[in-house]
């Protein structure tokens, strides 16, 4: 998460305030997903309708840039980021209980929500771009965080200038974060023509086909969780992991530890309940037995 502000504009913490949601990167298959949120005082509502904030698909690259720059001076204005990184993204997807991208979302938004609530923000109106059914979605958050007004409505960045304002500063975020993207790999022939990042984009199809690795899979740019992935995995080098966890049934009837073959690049091996493995535990890895190694605290 990338956090803006630590404490709230001293205004948002005596007049009772109104904030917007959306989310921008949310079906590329490259890059992060973005939330981001901005607020201000409820009586300011009439002017924040004549600042020209739009939908910030409605806007050019120029534009939202002008408009996000605009907001960030304007002291009557409060708003946050939340960034999730593709590694992020894939790992809650892939992990073996599933967090779906819904989910994710709901979390993210209400993350924005907390952390304006704990900052101080008089929040009394919230409104929210939706994901999955809006009804359901706004008795979610109206159950979690009681006494705030939720509207959740479809295409709530085009209604409310208030999720308007956030769209840009989550579609603005999340532009600057693929465009000044540090690579963690040091392979050679890197490079970011990556077009829009979504599937459908041929510019996107051949920057995918040009990093494939057939051992380490996709630079960490890459949501390897993405269908879209799934068929450059099939050539790819099948690797086996062992695994410290038991399935339920092996650990109902003590057996020991199994072997999992994943042919899925980018994949993990499964990781025990308990954060590490004692050294003198019964459960060590096969890895460690096998070669005598002992996990060692303290040096004198």
């Amino acid at each position: 998460m990338a956090v803006v502000q630590t404490t709230a504009p001293e205004w948002a913490t005596k007049e009772p305030c109104l904030m917007g949601i959306d989310e921008a990167g949310r079906g590329p298959v490259l890059g992060p997903m973005v939330y981001g949120c901005m607020y201000c005082a409820c009586s300011y509502q009439d002017t924040l309708a004549t600042l020209s904030f739009a939908d910030s698909k409605t806007l050019k690259e120029e534009q939202r840039e002008e408009l996000f720059e605009s907001l960030k001076t304007n002291s009557s204005i409060g708003w946050e980021v939340d960034v999730i990184c593709p590694k992020v993204l894939s790992a809650k997807m892939l992990k073996r209980t599933k967090i779906n991208l819904n989910e994710i979302s709901h979390n993210s938004a209400m993350g924005l929500v907390k952390k304006a609530l704990d900052m101080g923000v008089l929040l009394t109106e919230v409104y929210v771009d939706t994901v999955g059914d809006p009804e359901k979605y706004r008795v979610k958050l109206a159950e979690k965080f009681p006494g705030i007004k939720f509207v959740v409505a479809k295409k709530a960045d085009s209604l409310y200038p208030v999720v308007s304002g956030a769209s840009i500063v989550a579609k603005v975020t999340r532009d600057r974060a693929v465009r000044n993207w540090a690579f963690d790999e040091t392979a050679q022939n890197m490079h970011m023509n990556t077009g829009s990042g979504y599937p459908g984009d041929p510019n996107t199809i051949q920057w995918l086909k040009d990093h494939k690795h057939p051992v380490f899979g996709f630079p960490t740019l890459v949501r390897f969780s993405w269908g879209t992935c799934t068929p450059y995995f099939k050539n790819g080098v099948e690797v086996t992991w062992e695994s410290d966890e038991l399935d339920e049934d092996e650990a109902s009837n003590g057996s020991a530890k199994r072997q999992v073959k994943l042919s899925s690049l980018g994949f993990t091996g499964f990781k025990r309940k308990s954060e590490e493995i004692e050294s003198s535990g019964k459960a060590r890895c096969k890895f460690f037995q096998a070669r005598k190694l002992e996990l060692v605290r303290k040096f004198q």
